[in-house]
């Protein structure tokens, strides 16, 4: 007996396999294998998860798109090179974002934005997604990290957020006053002050996964989220700078939480410009190289 067929599968079926195999393929390969597929992939369902890629034009760091394209960094190159020769030069970021997210029907519960994103297109993630639970914004959109605190309000099952390089003291009483299910927040390579650590142990005290690797931290602000987020499972402060890694009143502090990573981290010690470089060195070189008498010579008093 012939077997059945993928394009004779139930929509439901082909709905739930589809919905799996991401936006690359879900845009440019799903729809053009059948019409069944073709109306399958057109499922609001199907478009829950939106995780956008890393840029969908150059931004203004590269001049063309040649500059990204076999960058090894970006894992998904191939997705921006196939957007970029099926749309060519049309290819605007809030024009794909407006229409990836229409494509959810105000379904989708995990988002992740594309470098460059603007306003307008935050603004109309906003408005669509009322049921967003994930939401990341990314290194690249430090304008977006800055006015997302005007948006956040409209997120109220967020459990998930991710910032780029952000003033978290800004933004976290906003997450605690409209965001009760939040669990989760990273904000990388961000300054960790006293007033961070007290919005977050006063706001977000029942957050249970917490990713601040790469900060710069006061270490009293560190011993405050310590003392006071109680609720933490998973602690990433690796890679920081204002504390060492090796601190014992750290690591006391941090014995209660089951995954705790401070790698790497360190303080730096900050050393007088006079001790790094030489400035008669410079003079010295000058006058040599403009065969120039040198003010040494004469006992002359540089500093």
């Amino acid at each position: 007996m012939e077997g059945r067929k993928w394009e004779d599968l139930s929509i439901d079926i082909l709905v739930n396999v589809l919905g799996r195999v991401g936006m690359e393929s879900l845009l440019l390969d799903v729809p053009f294998v059948c019409k069944s597929w073709y109306k399958a992939s057109r499922e609001p369902q199907c478009w829950e998860h939106l995780i956008f890629p890393t840029y969908i034009k150059p931004y203004s760091g590269f001049n063309c798109w040649e500059d990204i394209w076999w960058e090894p960094e970006i894992p998904d190159w191939r997705f921006i090179k196939r957007l970029a020769m099926t749309y060519q030069e049309n290819l605007s970021v809030t024009a794909f974002v407006k229409f990836i997210v229409n494509r959810s029907c105000g379904d989708a519960t995990i988002i992740e934005l594309p470098g460059g994103c603007t306003e307008e297109a935050l603004a109309y993630v906003a408005y669509k997604c009322p049921r967003l639970k994930s939401l990341a914004v990314g290194s690249y959109n430090e304008y977006i990290n800055g006015i997302i605190v005007k948006f956040i309000s409209r997120w109220k099952n967020l459990e998930m957020l991710k910032l780029g390089k952000y003033h978290l003291k800004e933004i976290i009483p906003q997450i605690g006053l409209h965001c009760h299910n939040l669990i989760w927040l990273s904000s990388p390579y961000t300054y960790i002050g006293k007033e961070e650590a007290s919005a977050l142990v006063s706001s977000l005290s029942e957050l249970k996964y917490l990713d601040l690797h790469g900060g710069d931290f006061e270490k009293e602000a560190l011993v405050m989220i310590l003392q006071g987020c109680k609720q933490l499972v998973h602690l990433d402060i690796s890679k920081s700078f204002g504390f060492n890694d090796d601190d014992a009143e750290i690591l006391e502090l941090a014995s209660q939480i089951p995954e705790f990573m401070c790698e790497g981290s360190m303080v730096i010690h900050v050393i007088e410009p006079s001790s790094l470089h030489d400035p008669r060195l410079d003079h010295e070189l000058f006058c040599k190289n403009n065969q120039y008498d040198c003010v040494y010579d004469l006992n002359f008093d540089f500093e």
